[in-house]
């Protein structure tokens, strides 16, 4: 419904001159009982036969357009134009870079299937179908990648929305689904070198987090401290976010954290570790351990609603605790207030890293409570680590803000399958597939820099002048390792096994060095960490090789290939 003024402007009557003539053509409509008033809200609404009339002068109007022999096409911006060929050879040209000459004779081939089509109307889409499909025939395969349009099916797209089930977090999650969807096929097409994308794709790779692969980092160590005596410059980004103040006290920290936690949401693909949290929490003159405990709970709680990327609610936030900075009361209090917070969160999202394993004993108890009732704790004796193991400092690093890069794993039983279980075979495949890993994280570094820079992630790049003091480390994971050498190769744990996964280790380490320096990186891991990896590479083996029985499924229904190492004590 809309009122007199409302109507007036939609139907093109701008100026007090033509109010005379609308209400002329208002009355028309009134009397032959296409529009109704509603008097008591003054407002008019179309009626079912203005509704019949108009869905009856649409279809003579595509009639029309159907007899007059030309074609007319419904475009992404909503609007009807009639069909022009010069589009096609703008598009070659501006989006494929295809030479002018070129472009002319495919669009040319196009334009003559075009007219060929038995349809009412021609649709953008349906023409890039068309040009892509004669790109192919003609074995312009780069060209085709450029101009492919990205994007769901509209089949997914109603799959979706029927399987409310699996959506977690609302419209929200159908949205990064579908965007996620584009940046994904736009890495494989577009972005990675295609020897890369085609590792990903058979399985001797994966890259996780593929949707946002090439515009956030995974995990970021930051300190509170870089933004509690001047604040946080977003530099004109987020222009509807309240500015977050000096942090002086404990009540500017319950502000400025939320704050800072879901626009760090927002730039991090899988975690966040946050360290000088607890200081500025206990520097106020703050005795009662309740107050503290219940300060904390409610930053946390606040804190929850940080946006996230994927189903597994990543990325999620590391608050480090050190055990011996403060007196036992003080940390019960800190540790008292996590567990109410966690009591509160069906699935918590915010962990703590506890700091110094000389203290753990006095709080032995609290810690298993917390686990118990499904807390996220890292324990470390020193230094700062995030939750599934990734360190902080590589070698002598010590910058305030660390960037890690590491969703990309290798699959390590693959290569021993065709290793024919010779060891020395399958450490120089090993070797083999590390370069080209490493080149693409390299770029990749390239690429969040340069977004960096252009203050698409404006949070980290005003984190105490990262660009100019911050450090980037790149990790290559490996996938399936007690797998590889223990099952596959056949090497016995209690005999040579320990001795040879060494070796294995030692070789993708050296080798990661050694490309590194050729490739001006400096901060270069070889890690084992848990990732998706896992289950994707046992699921292609599976299908490759047949099932598995070596898979370690355990009790799970999934198969899938082990992650990091059990040592014993």
């Amino acid at each position: 419904p809309l009122t007199y003024s409302e109507l007036k402007s939609l139907a093109g009557f701008k100026s007090k001159k033509e109010s005379g003539k609308f209400a002329y053509h208002l009355r028309k409509l009134l009397r032959q009982s296409l529009v109704a008033l509603n008097k008591a809200e003054r407002r008019y609404t179309i009626t079912n036969l203005g509704k019949l009339v108009l869905s009856l002068a649409r279809q003579i109007e595509e009639r029309s357009i159907i007899e007059s022999g030309k074609m007319y096409v419904r475009t992404t911006r909503h609007s009807i134009e009639e069909f022009n060929s010069h589009k096609i050879i703008q598009s070659l040209v501006r989006e494929a870079n295809m030479p002018l000459e070129q472009a002319n004779k495919i669009t040319e081939e196009v334009e003559n299937k075009i007219y060929k089509f038995q349809t009412s109307y021609l649709t953008s889409s349906l023409i890039r179908e068309t040009v892509n499909s004669v790109l192919i025939e003609h074995g312009h395969e780069e060209y085709r990648n450029k101009l492919a349009r990205l994007g769901l099916p509209a089949s997914d797209i109603v799959e979706i929305l029927n399987n409310i089930d699996t959506v977690k977090n609302g419209a929200d999650s159908i949205m990064s689904k579908a965007s996620q969807s584009v940046f994904s096929e736009h890495l494989m097409l577009n972005i990675l070198p295609k020897d890369i994308a085609d590792m990903h794709l058979n399985g001797e790779i994966s890259i996780s987090n593929s949707g946002i692969w090439s515009l956030l980092p995974d995990t970021v160590f930051l300190n509170i401290t870089d933004f509690a005596e001047v604040g946080l410059d977003l530099k004109g980004k987020f222009l509807n976010v309240s500015r977050i103040p000096a942090i002086k006290n404990s009540d500017d920290l319950g502000i400025a954290l939320p704050i800072l936690i879901s626009l760090l949401s927002r730039e991090v693909s899988t975690e966040i570790v946050l360290d000088g949290i607890i200081p500025l929490l206990l520097e106020d003159q703050i005795r009662e351990p309740n107050e503290i405990a219940s300060r904390f709970e409610n930053i946390l709680i606040a804190s929850s609603v940080a946006p996230s990327y994927s189903p597994a609610g990543l990325p999620i936030t590391t608050i480090t605790v050190q055990l011996d900075k403060f007196d036992k009361k003080s940390i019960d209090a800190v540790l008292s207030g996590y567990r109410s917070y966690i009591a509160s969160t069906p699935v918590p999202r915010i962990g703590i890293s506890l700091i110094n394993n000389d203290k753990l004993r006095d709080y032995s108890d609290t810690i298993a409570s917390i686990v118990r009732a499904g807390g996220i704790v890292s324990i470390l004796q020193n230094g700062s680590r995030s939750n599934n193991g990734v360190r902080k400092n590589m070698g002598d690093k010590g910058s305030g803000t660390v960037m890690t890069l590491q969703s990309l794993s290798i699959n390590l039983p693959r290569l021993a399958y065709q290793s024919n279980k010779d060891e020395t075979y399958f450490r120089a495949r090993l070797a083999l597939i590390i370069k080209p890993a490493l080149s693409a994280m390299s770029m990749r570094k390239k690429t969040i820099a340069d977004l960096i820079r252009k203050q698409m992630i404006p949070v980290i790049a005003n984190s105490a002048q990262f660009l100019q003091l911050g450090t980037t480390n790149v990790i290559i994971n490996l996938t399936g390792i007690e797998e590889s050498v223990y099952k596959i190769l056949g090497h016995d744990a209690s005999n040579d096994g320990a001795e040879i996964l060494q070796k294995v280790l030692k070789t993708a380490v050296d080798v990661a060095a050694e490309h590194g320096k050729q490739l001006g990186e400096d901060s270069i891991g070889i890690a084992m960490i848990h990732d998706d990896s896992a289950t994707r590479f046992a699921t292609l083996d599976s299908d490759k090789y047949g099932r598995i029985s070596l898979l370690t499924s355990n009790q799970q229904k999934t198969v899938t290939y082990s992650q990091g190492l059990t040592l014993n004590a």
